[in-house]
Order: structure tokens, then C-alpha cells, then sequence
């Protein structure tokens, strides 16, 4: 009897210390296997470990910050990648995911769809502050001006604020990346889509604008680099490439150039 009774205290002293043992969160450096996968992998791997996704964020540079979740254990990621491969994975804010101690934020994000009014909920994002170390006020200053310059809205910077300035920056850079396909010009002409050859061998690069109805109209070359001027006259396109190291280090539509008509 006494055996019995030592035994079964022991097992509920064991049971006991399983329940107040804290779920470890885990941690960017615990997830780094994921660099260099695939993004559409490295979704899946990341949900299966019980993240959820919150945002993504695309920048003009062309890369892609997303912002990941996991409940059980309180813990906010970022993953950021480009061209389909997923680049680093670091640790984030609770508030970046929109999980804010002591209010409704979490309890709000779950009630909104879109982009777009997530990303105006949440305001900027640890990625779009570039490592500046706002305080509270720079912070909602940041914010506001990310908001106006995410949703177009004129630039107000009553308080001649750089964190406002820096935050409207920012929010026009992600607007203009979203819209990329977009190229400011209305109409029943749809336009080429060019932000996706960022990166491509030069060869297989001039191949693609051709086939999507491009024409060089001019070259030349400057320091190590060369410059090919691309018009596509149906959509009125004038993008100007830029080749390194025998890739497409940058792509753009320049709007006009003497050659593009």
C-alpha cells in the first residue's frame, strides 16, 4: 500500500512539472535549415510547425519580407526572400505580427482580410525601419507616414518628423512594388511585366523582352556596366536595363528616352 501511495505521489509530482513546463519558442536561428528553399517549401514547413502566416511585404528591390506566427509559443518570425528562394530568416517583433500585450490588437487581425488593411493595421514592419532605433513617438510617427505613403495619400509631415518621412518613404516603396504590374498608365493595352527579370542571364533576359514585344532602341556602356533601352510600343514602355557580370542587375521603365516613340 505504502509502494502504491509513494508511487502514484510520484507520478502526479512528474505530471505536475510536465504541465508548468513552458513551451520553448522557436527561435529564427532554429529555422536557418530553411534558407535557401524554396519559398512555396519553405510555407509548408513552417506550418507544419505550427506557424501561421500574418503579411507580406514587397519592396522595389524585389524582395519579399513575410511575417510568420506561431501561438503556441508566442514567438514572431520573418522570413525574407527573392525570386521564388527563400534569403535569411529573423527573429521579429510580437508587434509585428500583430500581437500586442494587454490590447485587442491579436483579437482585431483575425477579423481583417487583405493586404492592404492588414498592412494599415499593423503599420511599418521591423524590415521597413532598416534597423533605426525609434522610440515610442518616432515609432507612431513612422507609422503614420508608412500608412500615407502605402495608401497614396498626401505627404503631411505637420510635425517635421524624419521618422514620418522615413515611414512615407518606405510606405510609397511597397505601394509601387505591389503595383508593379501595374506601370501608372490606364487604358485597354495591358502591359509587360518586367520586375520578374531582375537577376536573369543577359542572353535568356534580351530573349524574354523581345518575346513580350520589346525593341532595343539604343546601348552604350558606362565603367564595367552596359545599358540596353527597351520600347515596347503598343503598352508605351521604356525600360531601361542595366547588365552586370553578364545579368540583369536592374530592370525599370524610365518613362521617356529620345528613342521611346
Amino acid at each position: 500500500m505504502k509502494n502504491r501511495l509513494t508511487r502514484s505521489l510520484l507520478a502526479a509530482s512528474v505530471c505536475g512539472t510536465l504541465a508548468a513546463t513552458p513551451v520553448l519558442a522557436e527561435k529564427a536561428s532554429s529555422l536557418t535549415w530553411i534558407n535557401g528553399m524554396d519559398a512555396a517549401s519553405a510555407e509548408r514547413e513552417l506550418r507544419n510547425r505550427g506557424f501561421k502566416s500574418i503579411s507580406s511585404h514587397r519592396s522595389s528591390g524585389g524582395f519579399v519580407n513575410s511575417y510568420w506566427w506561431h501561438g503556441g509559443n508566442d514567438n514572431c518570425v520573418v522570413v525574407e526572400s527573392m525570386s521564388g528562394k527563400v534569403m535569411t530568416v529573423s527573429d521579429a517583433t510580437d508587434q509585428d505580427c500583430g500581437h500586442h500585450k494587454g490590447d485587442g490588437a491579436a483579437a482585431a487581425v483575425g477579423v481583417v482580410a487583405g493586404a492592404a488593411i492588414l498592412g494599415a493595421l499593423l503599420g511599418g514592419k521591423s524590415h521597413h525601419k532598416e534597423g533605426r532605433d525609434y522610440d515610442r513617438e518616432q515609432t507612431a510617427e513612422f507609422d503614420r507616414g508608412y500608412t500615407d505613403g502605402l495608401h497614396g495619400a498626401t505627404y503631411h509631415n505637420y510635425s517635421r518628423s524624419d521618422a514620418y518621412s522615413h515611414g512615407y518613404e518606405k510606405g510609397v516603396d511597397e505601394r509601387e512594388a505591389n503595383l508593379g504590374h501595374h506601370q501608372r498608365r490606364g487604358g485597354y493595352v495591358q502591359t509587360a511585366r518586367i520586375d520578374d527579370l531582375r537577376g536573369a542571364r543577359a542572353a535568356g533576359g534580351m530573349s524574354e523582352l523581345e518575346r513580350r514585344g520589346f525593341t532595343q532602341v539604343d546601348n552604350f556602356t558606362s565603367g564595367n556596366s552596359r545599358y540596353s533601352i527597351q520600347w515596347k510600343r503598343d503598352s508605351r514602355q521604356c525600360v531601361q536595363v542595366i547588365i552586370d557580370d553578364g545579368k540583369f542587375y536592374d530592370i525599370r521603365d524610365i518613362g521617356q528616352h529620345p528613342n521611346c516613340r
